[in-house]
This record gives C-alpha cells, structure tokens and sequence, in this order.
C-alpha cells in the first residue's frame, strides 16, 4: 500500500494554512485534476481523490486540529488513533467524507417534566455531514453514522443488577417530592421539593447495573439511512425524528439534528439557487460568433454566441441552475466568456495579424475598443 503525502504537501501550502488559503488551492488542484478535464487519465484520476481527501481533513476545524496534533493517526482509525470513524471509503465528487469524530451530543432543552420520577425526553443528538456540490443540488440518499444512548440491554433500562430491582424510596414513598414546613414573615408556609434521598426519581437502586452503572442506557453505534432534499443549502440542518438519545421513565427519543456543509466545486460557484462559472473562449469565436461548449451540473450542453462577443459578455442558461428546495423548478446558470489571447506566434501570424489591424475602420470598432479612437481625436 503506498504510503500517504502529507495534506498539507497536497495542497501545496505549509502547515497553519488559513482556511481562505486551503479553499483556494482545492479549488485550484481539483480543477487540474477533474476527471472531466483529464478523461482517461488514471494518474490525475488519483490526485484528484488524494486532493479530496485532504481537503476534507484541512477544511474541518476539529480534524484539521486532530490532524496537526497526531498526523494521519488523529483522523484515520487504519492509524490507530481509534477515533471511532475515518474515511467512508467514497471518493471524488460522489462520495460522502464523514468521520465519527463530526459527531457530538448537543442539548437542545432536552424536555423533561414538572415530576423528577415522570417521564423524561432524551436529549438531541448532532451530527455533521459532508457531501458534493452535485448532491446537493438533485439530492440524494447517505448513511449516516452516529452514536447515541438507548436502553441497556442488561437491565432493560432499570438501572438495577440483574436479578434485583429499584426499591421504592422510604422518605417519599414514590412520589420523588417531600413536603416542608416553614416559618415566614405570613406565617407556617408548606412547600414541595425533590426528595433529597433518591433525587426526585421516587425509587432507591442499591445494587447498580454493572453495564450501565446504574444509569439505565448504554452509548451504541447506529445508522440511519437519509434523504437529503434537493436544493438543501450549506450549513442547513435536517432533522430526524427520534433518533436521538433514549428516553428515560417512558419518554420519548430525542431527535437527531444533522448539519449538511458542501464541498465547493471547482467550477461553479453558487449563490442561492443560482450557479456561475468563467468560460474561455477563443478570438476567433468572440469575434466570428459560434457555438461553444458550456459546462452544466448535468454535463456539457452548446451554446451559440454572437459574433463581436467581448470579454466579460455574460449569458444565461435558464433552468440549469440548482433545484429549488421543495418544488419542481431551478435556478440559472449563468456564465462570463473570457476571451483568450493567443501568444507564442509564427512571424507569419503576427504579419497576418497587422494586416488585420490596418484593415480595421471605426465601423469595426466596439464601445469598448473604439475608446482609443475617441482618444486619439481629442488630442489631435
């Protein structure tokens, strides 16, 4: 197995790069060595993959910090870091790169009751997921790995060895509240509060759940297959309906919250549902017209342009741009030309080129390139 670069090295950046520098030189390398820009190419087939992988260690600030403190062995279990995840195994733009490191337990009000022995809502639990900046945009089905507590399989979540059970509390009799007196400015006031003995949860366990220690759950690895809708945008959540912590004395699950974050892609950049993109276009084409080849999410589709197009024309294509969240309709793409200069021409193309310039009259002349004739008019 060959042994892995260095992420940073990858990138070409040094270590402590900021995140706007890691952002550009992804950007940058996956452009190289997009499968679409090298087709049959299986060198740049696998940089592209090792360019995904390290992107997605050094765009995360939790594995960057792993990453920089321990090497390969903070993020990747094959290392021994026994980090409880690593790499999904999916590459390039397909695939999912999720680590059980992105997962933390959040508390979200958890619920609970006026009660201490009545039934308690478990609380949410929140995970992080990375996926690309095509699955984003149609959609599309992940497997998401998380952990969270569910009943212990020992003591059926009572807490108790087995063979024994929680004894009701002698102070309050069950109900998990005392009553007190006392004496006040009115007058003798009675109150209730959570019985000191047991805590308020009305029951005494004396011998503990080796398994679970007495706390009636245990932490277990889960998956969850779920759908991500198309349009969802970066640093949007979905949630997940009780698949979060288990419950305790009857009460119901907590929810599962996952963050979706998006991959860039290396050549769209997208604002809301619309996408944009550069394309370079030849001389030529800018100045006779012609049908170009423009990059969409669903492949390269051509469009015919005008002739005298010049650099920084813009264009739409409508309906190409990312699904709407909930609907049947899509945003646009929208695309700047850049015309391309030639360089490195034979004696005979620089001749053919002058000729070309003295046969240019103003009725030739753009608004943009008439500008120096205007020029020379008023200073002569």
């Amino acid at each position: 197995m060959a042994e892995k670069r260095d992420y940073y090295e990858v990138l070409g950046l040094q270590k402590g790069a900021s995140e706007d520098e890691i952002k550009k030189a992804y950007r940058r390398l996956a452009k190289k060595y997009h499968p679409d820009m090298n087709p049959g190419d299986k060198d740049a087939e696998v940089k592209f993959k090792e360019v995904n992988e390290a992107y997605s260690v050094l765009s995360d600030g939790e594995k960057k910090s792993r990453y920089d403190q321990f090497g390969f062995a903070g993020v990747d279990p094959s290392y021994g870091a026994g980090q409880g995840g690593g790499f999904s195994g999916f590459g390039g733009f397909g695939g999912m790169d999720f680590d059980m490191g992105d997962i933390f337990s959040s508390f979200f009000g958890g619920g609970g009751s006026s009660r201490r022995n009545g039934p308690v809502r478990g609380e949410d639990v929140a995970a992080r997921l990375i996926i690309s900046f095509e699955e984003a945009a149609f959609g599309c089905k992940k497997t998401i790995n998380f952990s969270r507590t569910e009943p212990c399989s020992a003591c059926k979540g009572s807490g108790a060895e087995s063979g024994t059970h929680p004894e009701t509390c002698s102070r309050c009799g069950g109900s998990g509240t005392i009553r007190v007196q006392q004496r006040t400015v009115l007058g003798m006031m009675q109150s209730q509060r959570p019985c000191d003995l047991c805590g308020g949860t009305g029951t005494i366990i004396k011998t503990p759940c080796k398994t679970c220690r007495g706390a009636g759950v245990e932490r277990k690895q889960k998956k969850f297959d779920a759908n991500i809708p198309a349009g969802i945008g970066d640093g949007e959540r979905i949630l997940l309906r009780g698949q979060g912590n288990a419950g305790r004395r009857g009460g119901q699950n907590g929810d599962l919250v996952v963050e979706i974050n998006i991959r860039p892609h290396p050549f769209f950049e997208r604002r809301g549902y619309d996408i944009y993109c550069d394309v370079p276009i030849s001389f030529t084409d800018a100045a006779l017209g012609g049908e170009i080849k423009i990059p969409t999410l669903e492949g390269q589709e051509t469009f015919k342009i005008p002739e005298g197009t010049q650099t920084g024309a813009t264009f739409t294509l409508k309906g190409r741009g990312v699904q709407i969240i909930r609907t049947n309709r899509r945003g646009n793409l929208y695309f700047t030309v850049n015309v391309e200069v030639p360089d490195n021409l034979t004696k005979q193309q620089k001749d053919l080129l002058r000729q070309f310039e003295e046969s240019m009259t103003g009725k030739n002349m753009s608004k943009k390139t008439g500008f120096a004739e205007k020029l020379k008019k008023l200073f002569s």
